[in-house]
Protein backbone atom coordinates (compact mmCIF):
# COMPACT_ATOMS: atom_id res chain seq x y z
CA UNK A 1 0.00 0.00 0.00
CA UNK A 2 1.59 3.22 -1.07
CA UNK A 3 1.93 5.75 2.08
CA UNK A 4 0.25 8.99 2.18
CA UNK A 5 -3.14 10.13 4.29
CA UNK A 6 -6.51 10.24 3.50
CA UNK A 7 -9.38 12.87 4.59
CA UNK A 8 -12.55 13.91 4.46
CA UNK A 9 -13.62 17.49 3.79
CA UNK A 10 -17.33 18.04 4.00
CA UNK A 11 -18.56 22.15 2.97
CA UNK A 12 -22.04 23.51 2.84
CA UNK A 13 -23.58 26.33 0.67
CA UNK A 14 -26.92 27.51 1.54
CA UNK A 15 -29.18 29.95 -0.86
CA UNK A 16 -32.50 30.83 -0.51
CA UNK A 17 -35.28 28.42 -2.81
CA UNK A 18 -35.95 29.90 -5.62
CA UNK A 19 -38.54 27.80 -7.19
CA UNK A 20 -41.48 26.36 -6.24
CA UNK A 21 -42.84 22.91 -7.40
CA UNK A 22 -46.40 21.35 -6.72
CA UNK A 23 -47.60 17.80 -6.56
CA UNK A 24 -51.12 17.57 -7.81
CA UNK A 25 -53.08 14.79 -8.75
CA UNK A 26 -56.44 14.06 -10.56
CA UNK A 27 -58.39 11.02 -9.88
CA UNK A 28 -61.67 9.56 -10.34
CA UNK A 29 -63.26 6.33 -9.49
CA UNK A 30 -66.13 4.73 -12.06
CA UNK A 31 -67.87 1.49 -12.13
CA UNK A 32 -65.99 0.84 -15.55
CA UNK A 33 -62.35 1.54 -16.26
CA UNK A 34 -63.71 3.82 -19.25
CA UNK A 35 -65.86 6.51 -17.56
CA UNK A 36 -62.87 6.39 -15.11
CA UNK A 37 -59.84 7.60 -17.56
CA UNK A 38 -62.07 9.97 -19.45
CA UNK A 39 -63.28 11.89 -16.32
CA UNK A 40 -60.12 11.94 -15.13
CA UNK A 41 -58.49 13.22 -18.91
CA UNK A 42 -61.58 15.87 -19.18
CA UNK A 43 -60.63 17.06 -15.12
CA UNK A 44 -56.67 17.30 -16.10
CA UNK A 45 -57.11 19.15 -19.15
CA UNK A 46 -59.32 21.68 -17.27
CA UNK A 47 -56.71 22.12 -14.42
CA UNK A 48 -53.85 22.54 -17.09
CA UNK A 49 -56.06 25.33 -18.64
CA UNK A 50 -56.40 27.05 -15.16
CA UNK A 51 -53.06 26.70 -14.52
CA UNK A 52 -51.92 28.27 -17.73
CA UNK A 53 -54.50 30.66 -17.16
CA UNK A 54 -52.91 31.81 -14.23
CA UNK A 55 -49.81 32.35 -16.16
CA UNK A 56 -47.99 28.98 -15.54
CA UNK A 57 -46.24 28.01 -18.71
CA UNK A 58 -47.47 25.11 -20.51
CA UNK A 59 -43.68 23.92 -20.49
CA UNK A 60 -43.55 24.06 -16.46
CA UNK A 61 -46.45 21.48 -16.67
CA UNK A 62 -45.71 17.50 -17.11
CA UNK A 63 -47.03 14.52 -15.83
CA UNK A 64 -45.33 12.47 -13.76
CA UNK A 65 -47.79 9.30 -13.11
CA UNK A 66 -50.58 8.17 -14.69
CA UNK A 67 -52.47 4.69 -13.07
CA UNK A 68 -55.87 3.04 -13.70
CA UNK A 69 -56.40 0.07 -11.14
CA UNK A 70 -59.69 -1.75 -10.07
CA UNK A 71 -60.76 -1.18 -6.35
CA UNK A 72 -62.31 -4.84 -4.61
CA UNK A 73 -65.83 -4.83 -2.48
CA UNK A 74 -65.70 -6.85 0.64
CA UNK A 75 -65.79 -10.22 -1.30
CA UNK A 76 -62.86 -9.36 -3.52
CA UNK A 77 -64.90 -9.13 -6.20
CA UNK A 78 -64.33 -6.10 -8.37
CA UNK A 79 -66.70 -2.61 -7.83
CA UNK A 80 -65.12 -0.89 -9.70
CA UNK A 81 -62.08 1.16 -10.70
CA UNK A 82 -59.97 3.93 -9.99
CA UNK A 83 -57.63 6.63 -11.99
CA UNK A 84 -55.63 8.77 -11.58
CA UNK A 85 -53.24 11.51 -13.11
CA UNK A 86 -50.09 13.00 -11.34
CA UNK A 87 -48.22 16.12 -12.45
CA UNK A 88 -45.48 18.38 -11.51
CA UNK A 89 -46.20 22.07 -11.62
CA UNK A 90 -43.20 24.66 -11.71
CA UNK A 91 -43.14 28.71 -10.61
CA UNK A 92 -41.12 30.88 -9.87
CA UNK A 93 -43.63 32.88 -8.08
CA UNK A 94 -43.54 31.66 -4.92
CA UNK A 95 -46.21 33.75 -3.33
CA UNK A 96 -48.71 32.43 -5.64
CA UNK A 97 -48.73 28.65 -3.73
CA UNK A 98 -52.69 29.84 -2.88
CA UNK A 99 -53.95 31.04 -5.61
CA UNK A 100 -52.55 28.28 -7.76
CA UNK A 101 -53.98 25.75 -5.86
CA UNK A 102 -57.65 27.31 -5.95
CA UNK A 103 -57.34 27.50 -9.88
CA UNK A 104 -56.61 24.01 -9.55
CA UNK A 105 -59.34 23.26 -7.23
CA UNK A 106 -62.04 25.21 -8.76
CA UNK A 107 -61.17 22.89 -12.34
CA UNK A 108 -61.25 19.82 -10.53
CA UNK A 109 -63.37 20.24 -7.54
CA UNK A 110 -63.26 17.31 -5.05
CA UNK A 111 -61.20 15.60 -7.51
CA UNK A 112 -58.05 16.89 -7.02
CA UNK A 113 -55.84 16.22 -4.60
CA UNK A 114 -52.22 17.96 -3.55
CA UNK A 115 -49.85 15.24 -2.81
CA UNK A 116 -46.99 17.27 -1.62
CA UNK A 117 -44.87 20.73 -2.47
CA UNK A 118 -41.27 21.20 -3.05
CA UNK A 119 -38.99 24.43 -2.53
CA UNK A 120 -35.02 24.40 -4.66
CA UNK A 121 -32.61 26.66 -6.05
CA UNK A 122 -33.22 26.06 -9.91
CA UNK A 123 -29.40 26.69 -10.55
CA UNK A 124 -27.49 24.47 -8.37
CA UNK A 125 -24.08 25.50 -9.87
CA UNK A 126 -22.82 28.48 -7.55
CA UNK A 127 -23.84 26.81 -4.40
CA UNK A 128 -21.88 23.50 -5.14
CA UNK A 129 -18.67 25.53 -6.52
CA UNK A 130 -18.89 27.24 -3.18
CA UNK A 131 -19.72 23.60 -0.86
CA UNK A 132 -16.79 21.94 -3.01
CA UNK A 133 -14.29 24.79 -2.29
CA UNK A 134 -14.94 24.51 1.62
CA UNK A 135 -15.17 20.89 1.53
CA UNK A 136 -11.39 21.11 -0.07
CA UNK A 137 -10.19 24.14 2.45
CA UNK A 138 -11.41 21.74 5.35
CA UNK A 139 -9.61 18.82 4.42
CA UNK A 140 -7.08 20.27 3.36
CA UNK A 141 -6.54 21.30 6.98
CA UNK A 142 -6.91 18.13 8.59
CA UNK A 143 -4.17 16.73 6.55
CA UNK A 144 -2.01 19.68 7.27
CA UNK A 145 -2.64 19.13 11.08
CA UNK A 146 -2.35 15.05 10.81
CA UNK A 147 1.10 15.73 8.77
CA UNK A 148 2.59 17.56 11.14
CA UNK A 149 1.74 15.37 14.03
CA UNK A 150 3.11 12.16 12.04
CA UNK A 151 6.00 14.33 11.03
CA UNK A 152 5.60 14.44 7.29
CA UNK A 153 5.21 16.74 4.54
CA UNK A 154 1.89 16.85 2.51
CA UNK A 155 2.92 16.04 -1.63
CA UNK A 156 0.82 16.48 -4.50
CA UNK A 157 -2.99 14.79 -4.16
CA UNK A 158 -3.01 10.69 -5.23
CA UNK A 159 -7.08 11.03 -5.67
CA UNK A 160 -10.48 12.54 -4.93
CA UNK A 161 -13.62 11.54 -4.57
CA UNK A 162 -17.12 13.54 -3.87
CA UNK A 163 -19.73 12.46 -2.36
CA UNK A 164 -22.82 15.12 -3.28
CA UNK A 165 -26.21 15.44 -1.08
CA UNK A 166 -28.69 17.97 -1.13
CA UNK A 167 -30.40 18.24 2.38
CA UNK A 168 -34.20 17.77 2.11
CA UNK A 169 -36.56 20.03 0.87
CA UNK A 170 -39.51 21.13 2.66
CA UNK A 171 -42.86 19.10 2.20
CA UNK A 172 -46.08 19.89 2.86
CA UNK A 173 -49.39 17.42 2.95
CA UNK A 174 -52.83 18.76 2.31
CA UNK A 175 -56.18 17.18 1.70
CA UNK A 176 -58.14 17.95 -0.97
CA UNK A 177 -60.34 21.04 -0.62
CA UNK A 178 -63.83 20.34 -0.86
CA UNK A 179 -65.27 21.91 -4.38
CA UNK A 180 -66.41 25.49 -3.56
CA UNK A 181 -64.39 26.26 -0.61
CA UNK A 182 -61.15 25.84 -1.53
CA UNK A 183 -58.11 27.28 -0.09
CA UNK A 184 -58.00 31.16 1.47
CA UNK A 185 -56.09 33.01 -1.19
CA UNK A 186 -53.36 34.55 1.25
CA UNK A 187 -52.52 31.00 2.34
CA UNK A 188 -48.55 31.33 1.83
CA UNK A 189 -46.24 29.14 2.56
CA UNK A 190 -42.53 30.14 3.35
CA UNK A 191 -39.73 28.81 1.35
CA UNK A 192 -36.65 29.19 3.46
CA UNK A 193 -33.28 28.25 2.32
CA UNK A 194 -31.88 24.87 0.15
CA UNK A 195 -28.76 23.16 1.27
CA UNK A 196 -26.20 21.83 -0.59
CA UNK A 197 -23.40 19.60 1.24
CA UNK A 198 -20.35 17.92 -0.57
CA UNK A 199 -17.79 15.68 0.95
CA UNK A 200 -14.55 15.57 -0.74
CA UNK A 201 -12.16 12.11 0.46
CA UNK A 202 -8.32 12.96 -0.72
CA UNK A 203 -5.41 11.44 -0.58
CA UNK A 204 -2.50 12.92 -0.07
CA UNK A 205 1.26 11.17 -0.74
CA UNK A 206 3.88 12.48 1.55
CA UNK A 207 6.12 14.40 0.34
Amino acid sequence: MDSGITVTGTGQATAPADVLRLNLSVGHDAADVAAAVAQVAERTDAVNAALRAQGVAAADIYTSSVNVYPQYADSMSVAGYRASHSMIVTTKDLTGFGRLLNAAVDAAGNNLGLDHLQFDVEDKRALMDRARELAFAQARRKADQLATLAGQSIGSIAAVSETYGHAPIREMMLQSAKAGDGFAPELSVTPGEQTIEISLEIRWSWA
